[in-house]
């Protein structure tokens, strides 16, 4: 199989890895993420590696609100990814 975007699964990677690190320093996880917004420049050829590897960092469905949103230019990338997570309770 002739892999379309070599590299997007790496990306993708990262950028998940750097979220969950920017959770971890405010005490959250992905389990605390009440909104995603997705930012894919070519969205017919991202998202199936997306969905590929969303469930590794999220688990299986049901996942917060999600939506993908098709640009035609994002500086340097080919995703972006935008959350809106809840602050875990300071008892």
């Amino acid at each position: 199989m002739v892999q379309r975007n070599p590299g997007l699964e790496q990306e993708i990677r990262r950028a998940f890895d750097n979220l969950n690190a920017v959770l971890a320093a405010a005490d959250c996880t992905f389990a605390d993420v009440v909104d995603v917004t997705l930012y894919l420049v070519d969205a017919q050829s991202t998202i199936d590696t997306l969905w590929k590897v969303l469930p590794e960092y999220w688990g299986e469905a049901p996942w917060p609100t999600l939506t993908g949103v098709g640009v035609t230019w994002l500086y340097g990338f080919r995703f972006e990814i935008k959350v809106t997570a809840r602050l875990p309770s300071r008892h």
